[in-house]
């Protein structure tokens, strides 16, 4: 038996994608899960996301691709409009489960959360709300971890899932620059027009928008404000701000824009992020503790793929450390496995959104084919 096996517990800071993926897939290899997630309750932030194929060929791994595609709604391409309103071209998406499956699934933020904590807690991982990892200890090959609530456990791994604001990062001693690039990116939720059965890409002459559909009723639309500094709006201004900031697209964006609405029973219909990256140069670990995800690796939205290398992740950190003799030899191979893609991933998303501030639209889309087509290789 690997000498990893000894003592097989876990505990995992951050109950998102990549720490209730990287539960899962730990669970059943025959860990001892446990998870500290900050937030009070299981509400998370967001509309909706996109899984990739890449994030699809993992879920299916897991046995999870089905509930999501149920739950979702498969898109096969992105079609790109020009400042005119009239179609510039379309990017197939790499069909990764088989020529009849779609190549992508848009699903909701809620949705997701639900598939992925419930298939977690039946492999027996443990949820814990409210708490997080405040000071950390190496022991050897263990880690001595205190928590919010002052317990402490001794435990074989420590993985930070929890942003990229990632504390459990700065616990470890891993430093890294938080980049911010110029813009905003709104979000709403919408009803999905019959017509949007895939991604819309619209160029603007400063901005740039889009929507996607998350289910047969829903999508979301999303903006990307260009040439702007980091701020905070009031929430009552959100909505009426994205409506105006939709106004001089031309086209299906005209038919949209009316669909924004302010917030309903107490929730924001509006969200409103700046398009921040990171990439933390050299180990990913400090002995037996490691990051991943988003607190490792934070791409630009532009590539829809932030998702799909939180979820590759979480599965790949389990199966190197269970084909490895020791705890720090299997994260050793999972940085191995991981640096390059997540750096390529990265650095691609920026100079996406490079091109857009530089009103270059032409030139960003082969750069989003080429990045889907090279992130449909192995992992």
């Amino acid at each position: 038996m690997n000498r990893c096996r000894t003592a097989r517990t876990a505990v995992i800071v951050g109950a998102g994608v990549a720490g209730l993926i990287a539960a899962t897939a730990l669970a059943r290899a025959g860990w001892r899960v446990e998870i500290a997630e900050v937030s009070p309750s299981r509400a998370t932030s967001g509309w909706g996301l996109c899984l990739t194929g890449p994030a699809l060929r993992a879920l299916n791994e897991l046995g999870l691709a089905d509930a999501c595609l149920a739950a979702g709604y498969g898109m096969t391409g992105i079609t790109h409009v020009d400042v005119r309103g009239e179609p510039a071209g379309e990017v197939p998406l790499p069909r990764l489960l088989g020529a009849g499956q779609p190549g992508m699934v848009g699903i909701a933020r809620p949705v997701l959360h639900r598939v992925l904590h419930a298939e977690a807690e039946r492999c027996g991982v443990v949820v814990r709300h409210g708490l997080t990892v405040v000071a950390v200890d190496q022991d050897g090959e263990l880690v001595r971890v205190r928590l919010s609530d002052g317990t402490a456990r001794q435990v074989a791994l420590l993985v930070g899932a929890d942003g990229i604001r990632s504390s459990t990062r700065s616990l470890l001693g891993l430093k890294t620059s938080l980049d911010y690039h110029g813009q905003m990116v709104w979000r709403a939720l919408v009803p999905r027009p019959r017509w949007a059965t895939g991604i819309h890409h619209f160029a603007g002459m400063t901005d740039t928008a889009g929507l996607v559909p998350i289910s047969t009723r829903q999508a979301y639309v999303f903006l990307t404000e260009n040439g702007v500094e980091q701020s905070v709006l009031p929430e009552a201004d959100l909505a009426p701000r994205l409506r105006q900031l939709l106004e001089p697209f031309p086209g299906r964006v005209e038919e949209i824009r009316p669909l924004v609405s302010g917030a309903e029973s107490g929730a924001p219909s509006v969200v409103r992020r700046p398009v921040r990256t990171t990439f933390l140069e050299g180990a990913w670990n400090r002995g037996n503790g490691v990051v991943i995800g988003d607190a490792a690796h934070a791409p630009a939205p532009q590539m829809a793929s932030g998702a799909a290398l939180a979820i590759e992740d979480g599965l790949l950190l389990a199966q190197e450390l269970e084909r490895h003799e020791s705890a720090g030899s299997g994260l050793e191979a999972f940085m191995s496995r991981r640096a390059q893609r997540c750096r390529t991933l990265v650095e691609t998303s920026v100079a996406i959104a490079g091109l857009e501030r530089a009103q270059r639209h032409h030139d960003a889309h082969p750069l989003v084919d080429a990045c889907h087509r090279l992130m449909a290789e192995p992992a």
